[in-house]
């Protein structure tokens, strides 16, 4: 099938997997998607929930979502953003069914742009309730120090203070390259650091 001239080198690149997935059943060109796309739309899930373990399990739903409809994806617009749609969907119905059952989570709709947030009301937090919630806070902050120097700092510029990897480069006069490739390396390390400490979390 003839590939959007629109779309971005990447776009073509994950519109030929899915055209192997969906025509092939090929589960190699499935794992690459998942690959591509599991720790920033896990950090997503993360920014968008504040909980480990929820981000977590709505990252699974998302690309479970995603390649149940995967026959349903057109190359009118890159894949990356269909299944970010339907993960950021799927994550303001949790949220909303959440906040039915604790008032303290609110969603606020601004446009055609959805935001979720989570509003911790300290106010109605017993001693127990609030000893808690700052022992979650403190353990990802642990988690993160627990990083070696070089990957913390990625970490903390790219996720914590929203850098972009040109202004990453910037700050650390390295090459691009470097960069992404490091970058990828302390998300695995963070993502399995997260994962042994998930029972605490």
């Amino acid at each position: 099938m003839e590939l959007n001239s629109r779309l971005t080198d990447k776009g073509q690149r994950d519109y030929i997997l899915i055209q192997r997935a969906v025509n092939e059943s090929d589960q190699q060109a499935y794992e690459e998607l998942h690959k591509f796309y599991r720790d920033s739309l896990y950090y997503m899930m993360l920014k968008m929930t504040g909980d480990a373990t929820d981000a977590e399990d709505l990252t699974i739903e998302a690309f479970g979502k995603a390649f149940k409809n995967l026959t349903q994806y057109t190359p009118d617009f890159a894949f990356s953003t269909w299944l970010f749609k339907i993960a950021t969907n799927n994550c303001i119905d949790f949220l909303r069914k959440k906040s039915k059952v604790d008032p303290a989570i609110s969603i606020d709709r601004n446009d055609e742009q959805y935001h979720a947030t989570t509003q911790i009301a300290t106010s109605s937090l017993n001693p127990e309730e609030t000893f808690i919630k700052d022992q979650k806070i403190e353990l990802m902050r642990e988690v993160v120090q627990r990083l070696k120097p070089h990957y913390r700092i990625l970490i903390e510029l790219r996720y914590f203070k929203e850098y972009s990897y040109e202004e990453i480069v910037d700050e650390l006069d390295l090459p691009l390259g470097t960069v992404k490739a490091q970058l990828f390396r302390a998300r695995e390390k963070l993502y399995t650091l997260l994962r042994e400490s998930k029972d605490r979390i």
